[in-house]
């Protein structure tokens, strides 16, 4: 019994109907749990949806714990204690806890009540396991990690150097060192706020070799991730072939 539970609740283990409609299920009562933070007034309806969705939050979690020992490929007690400990259960005990009356009755500052009710975003993370599309692109992240660190690396490199270029250049247009760390990451990816601007001729030719090497940097994590996408797409297209 435990076995095919598990095989329902785990996306990828069950191939049967009743997996797949468990899957899409889920991801229904995700968007669902997330409609009351888009209207500022709470009302009833609201009240009783959210109550709805955290029961069934609850029953999944539940489902999940005392199946972890197929999770996990461990028949001992020690799958039992790890899985609360997983990021996907900890994440799914998050979208929990503020809905509970007993936790939100402990808060009575309304500044801590809007926190706890911000914390219900983090259901949006439960979507992660139902996507497969996200799957695709983890994986992406997976395999392009050491192209996107290298960039990565690259881009808080120019970040310092544009940073300590232009606060010794012109002094005067920024209060502190972070003042310029701010006005590199804007001039990096070209947003150009303007709140913070050289005005000397000299500062201006830094503020424009840093946008174009901007440019430069901002495209080729774009580039890497495209390119592991399409090889990504088509080994699934192959796998589905064989």
């Amino acid at each position: 019994m435990r076995k095919k539970i598990f095989e329902m609740v785990e996306p990828g283990e069950g191939l049967n109907k009743v997996s797949s409609f468990y899957d899409y299920f889920m991801m229904m009562v995700i968007i669902v749990s997330l409609i009351p933070l888009a209207f500022k007034n709470e009302n009833t309806a609201f009240f009783v949806l959210d109550k709805i969705c955290v029961v069934i939050f609850i029953v999944d979690y539940i489902l999940r714990w005392i199946t972890s020992d197929y999770k996990y490929n461990k028949k001992s007690v020690s799958s039992f204690i790890r899985y609360p400990f997983s990021l996907m259960a900890i994440i799914d005990l998050i979208s929990i806890l503020p809905s509970l009356t007993v936790i939100n009755s402990v808060f009575k500052v309304l500044r801590v009540l809007r926190m706890i009710k911000a914390f219900r975003v983090f259901r949006v993370f439960k979507a992660l396991r139902y996507s497969k599309s996200v799957e695709i692109i983890v994986n992406v992240l997976k395999r392009s990690k050491e192209s996107l660190v290298a960039v990565g690396t690259l881009a808080v490199a120019y970040i310092l150097i544009a940073a300590l270029v232009i606060f010794n250049v012109e002094p005067d247009s920024f209060n502190s060192f972070f003042d310029a760390i701010y006005w590199a990451t804007v001039s990096l990816t070209t947003v150009g706020y303007g709140d913070i601007y050289p005005v000397t001729t000299i500062g201006r030719i830094v503020t424009m070799g840093s946008s174009i090497f901007g440019i430069a940097i901002v495209a080729l994590p774009a580039g890497i991730i495209t390119a592991g996408y399409m090889n990504e797409i088509n080994s699934e297209k192959e796998e589905a072939d064989k």
